[in-house]
């Protein structure tokens, strides 16, 4: 039997979308283990989350280090220890490395149809520019803000009278779903990046 995918997820804030990775891994079919879950910061209900579910738990907080590089390099180091064959960025508020995400294959979600609206504002960016739908998007990290490689999408109608609250509860829900769905498939099909296309199964590894 294959053995099941090692995620270890990256966590700075509630931890909404770890706890439906941590709902989804409890189904052995699912094809995924959250063996880890790291903060940046103490005190955050992502590591309580973690906690209650029996899964190792670790903190690099910035302020800590002396240097930027510093902190990366002994996030990676922890990270490393796990022995992911995935990580997750789930609210993680900090930017990685190049020299992280060459170790590492990292994916990470964002509040708009990428390469729309991209940075801190998406759900306010698109309201602003009046579109008339928006989304998330699921994409390997890069060196960019929200440039990488698309993995999935998952449209999300702007409504009428939307607010920036409203719009973005909608999309953290579709978001929710996509995440689950596609580390489930990588999970258990493989996965592929070759420049800008990913693709999932059919030959995936």
């Amino acid at each position: 039997m294959q053995q099941p995918t090692r995620l270890v997820v990256l966590v700075s804030g509630s931890g909404t979308n770890l706890q439906a990775l941590l709902d989804a891994c409890t189904d052995p079919a699912y094809g995924a283990r959250v063996v880890a879950v790291g903060a940046d910061r103490d005190g955050i209900e992502g590591l309580a989350r973690a906690e209650r579910a029996g899964v190792p738990t670790f903190v690099r907080s910035l302020s800590d280090f002396e240097t930027r590089d510093g902190w990366d390099a002994a996030l990676a180091t922890v990270v490393e220890r796990f022995e992911p064959n995935l990580v997750v960025s789930a609210g993680f508020m900090k930017l990685l490395s190049t020299d992280f995400l060459a170790k590492f294959l990292t994916l990470n979600t964002h509040p708009a149809l990428c390469p729309a609206f991209p940075g801190m504002h998406g759900p306010r960016d698109a309201l602003d520019h009046g579109v008339k739908v928006t989304g998330a998007t699921l994409f390997v990290v890069d060196a960019g803000v929200d440039t990488g490689p698309i993995v999935a999408q998952v449209p999300v109608t702007v409504e009428e009278g939307d607010d920036v609250a409203s719009l973005h509860e909608r999309i953290k829900t579709a978001e929710r779903a996509m995440l689950v769905e596609a580390v489930g498939r990588i999970a258990r099909e493989g996965i592929t990046v070759e420049g800008r296309r990913v693709r999932i199964g059919a030959g995936a590894r």
